[in-house]
């Protein structure tokens, strides 16, 4: 098992506080096993076996709670009659009716410390605020990092990373990292990742929004993978299936896009005027939680390996904290403008520096922002190419944590 440190060092702070800890991702990205993680920490300060109540909504032992009194009875023949503190644990608790009511209950007594999980961000997020009110915290759950991804090869296959960065690298590219395909070949990978995706868009998306035309979802999602990294609008993707003679309202695609990014499939990221310091709408760029998904459905994640990066790097910044927008220049644009508390960096993002038209194009975008702000340049170089103030990083460096922003 790996240890997911990132995530349990965010959540150890709020152990045996007064919030519901939140924890939120796409279907099999480890929430579960994150679960896990914090239970065995409990044990290992003290806490009694009888005192844990984990329950998993998933398991066919607990089909028959599908209600908050049926959820809320199951519970008291749990608790022991002692004074001693509970930790309530409930995986995937969205598929329990009115469960908000029950842990809002729990959490008024103080009677548990409460960690639950979900799949759907909309469910958890939107529902939450309004009968929690701020009693909550939210912790997103990814997909293994490329860090992550090189510690499971360590562990479970030792294979020593140091020595196949490259070659490990490009099975990241092709497949990403989601931990219930790690250990399976391609065919058996592409097989588990076609399931899992079936799983989410009929249970997170279908039935969750009544979708009637499930052909023309997929045709979105289709076009959104292979469009990764790429500006586009709802206008667009009308334009391009009437190409098929496919005619869908633009209001359809923006609730088919937003219904992808509540299933936490996909993230949305706006455009930001660097200049009228205001973000924009309509022309946004998305990105897909995990390459693996996209590999499934479009392919062409190594041919496409300017997209794909992008797309590495986006995940990386919003999984270590950063809120992530695209910046408008003028007629330039800048990948990324990441923010964490009072930080700010720049960064575009590309895959060899070779030729000096690619070196102008990637740098001068960041030499005309006026501020002091630190800049990067992020590729697969190995030679340091930075110049005017601007850092130039490699790829890899930055997620295998050589390189701290």
């Amino acid at each position: 098992m790996i240890k997911r440190e990132l995530y349990l060092n965010e959540i150890k702070p709020f152990i045996n506080k007064h919030f519901i800890k939140v924890l939120t991702g796409v279907r099999r990205c480890g929430k579960s096993t994150i679960l896990e993680q914090i239970i065995m920490q409990l044990k290992k300060d003290g806490v009694k076996d009888e005192n844990i109540i984990l329950i998993n909504f998933e398991l066919d032992e607990y089909f028959n709670i599908r209600s908050a009194e049926q959820l809320r009875e199951f519970i008291n023949k749990l608790v022991k009659n002692n004074n001693e503190r509970k930790y309530l644990f409930l995986d995937e608790v969205q598929k329990v009716e009115n469960w908000e009511e029950l842990v809002n209950s729990y959490l008024a007594k103080d009677k548990f410390d409460i960690y639950v999980t979900g799949s759907n961000a909309k469910l958890l997020s939107g529902e939450l605020a309004t009968y929690l009110s701020g009693r909550y915290v939210e912790i997103k759950i990814y997909p293994f990092s490329f860090k992550e991804f090189l510690k499971y090869k360590e562990l479970k296959e030792n294979i020593k990373s140091n020595k196949n960065y490259r070659d490990l690298f490009s099975e990241y590219i092709r497949y990403g990292a989601m931990p219930s395909t790690l250990g399976f070949n391609d065919k058996e990978k592409i097989k588990i990742f076609r399931d899992l995706y079936n799983s989410i868009i009929l249970k997170d998306v279908v039935q969750r929004n009544e979708i009637r035309d499930v052909d023309l979802l997929d045709r979105v999602v289709r076009f959104t993978m292979a469009n990764v990294g790429q500006l586009f609008s709802a206008k667009s993707v009308v334009k391009y299936l009437k190409k098929d003679k496919v005619n869908i309202s633009t209001k359809t695609i923006y609730n088919y896009l937003s219904y992808l990014v509540d299933a936490c499939l996909i993230n949305k990221v706006k455009r930001e005027d660097l200049v009228g310091k205001k973000l924009l709408n309509y022309i946004e760029k998305f990105y897909v939680v995990d390459l693996g998904f996209r590999q499934l459905l479009y392919g062409h994640n190594e041919e496409d390996i300017g997209q794909t990066l992008e797309n590495i790097v986006y995940n990386e910044l919003i999984r270590i904290g950063y809120d992530v927008t695209i910046g408008k220049l003028y007629d330039k644009e800048v990948d990324f403008v990441c923010k964490k508390e009072d930080k700010t960096i720049y960064m575009q993002v590309t895959y060899i520096l070779a030729e000096e038209s690619t070196i102008k194009r990637e740098f001068e975008p960041l030499t005309k922002i006026d501020d002091n702000y630190s800049k990067y340049v992020f590729s697969m170089d190995e030679f340091d190419r930075s110049r005017q103030g601007i850092k130039h990083i490699n790829i890899v460096d930055f997620l295998t944590g050589e390189i701290e922003l």
